[in-house]
């Protein structure tokens, strides 16, 4: 995504943040985010925040910030907070406590998989309210599901879908699940599948991978079938996105989870 630097965004924008944030001493690029144009850090007379924003017209990336804005409220501990929004000419940047972390490291032997499995447990006690319009995991893999699967992955969990390194921040003591455009609701052992497969991406064998994941009690209490609908689901998708070749690796890490719900 073609990124939009603090100094290149518009003067009344800047002068919007300013006007909530006080004067910025400092401004900290921050890299690998791929939903918003502007991702930053401000150093402020307010603060230290993190700020990403979109314009109007990007209708992808205003629509992630709309979803995140809408799950924020619900994220107490398990996200960093919610600081203020700002809209201004065609603009909206939304900004949050600054995280003192790192992006986690998800090898077999990192440190930092007890932290991403204790913000994973907070994360699975969250359940969407009837009053706030996130996508079900059962909408979101329609296209790929059997008639009969569907109503295997229903629940109220709020899952984030996208629990890569850069949305995973590691502190000395705690870790924080970030960037929720892609927020859903469903079966609250989703996020511990995502998961388990990016482990296996990080190098971390098939059997530490599953170790890990039977470490959740949503894991161990999943219904086998309601994975398998998942398992195939999502197959069927990176297919249909990547081809029958390049989905492969992919395809073979969700495939063994498969083994770990059964056993």
């Amino acid at each position: 995504m073609p990124r939009t630097e603090w100094e290149d965004l518009p003067e009344a924008v800047r002068d919007a943040v300013l006007a909530r944030s006080g004067p910025v001493s400092d401004v900290v690029p921050v890299y690998g985010g791929l939903t918003c144009p502007v991702t930053v850090g401000l150093v402020t007379e307010s603060g230290r925040w993190f700020v990403k924003g979109a314009p109007e017209a990007d209708y992808a990336a205003y629509g992630s910030l709309y979803r995140e804005r809408l799950v924020y409220p619900l994220l107490e501990g398990v996200s960093p907070g919610f600081g203020w929004k700002v809209e201004a000419d065609g603009w909206e940047l939304m900004a949050y406590e600054w995280a003192d972390g790192r992006h986690a490291e998800l090898g077999s032997a990192s440190p930092d998989l007890p932290l991403v499995a204790g913000v994973m447990l907070a994360a699975q006690e969250i359940t969407v309210p009837h009053y706030v319009p996130v996508p079900t995991m059962a909408q979101l893999l329609r296209p790929h599901l059997e008639t009969a699967e569907a109503g295997l992955l229903g629940g109220s969990t709020l899952v984030h879908r996208d629990t890569n390194p850069f949305n995973l921040l590691v502190g000395v003591d705690q870790a924080w699940m970030v960037d929720w455009a892609m927020a859903a609701q469903g079966p609250a052992w989703v996020d511990v599948a995502y998961t388990a497969v990016r482990l296996m991406e990080a190098d971390t064998p098939v059997e530490g991978a599953l170790e890990w994941a039977a470490g959740f009690p949503s894991w161990r209490d999943a219904v086998p079938e309601a994975v398998a609908a998942f398992v195939r689901a999502t197959c069927r998708q990176w297919e249909t996105r990547a081809g029958a070749v390049d989905c492969m690796p992919s395809n073979r890490r969700f495939e063994a989870l498969l083994a770990g719900v059964h056993a």
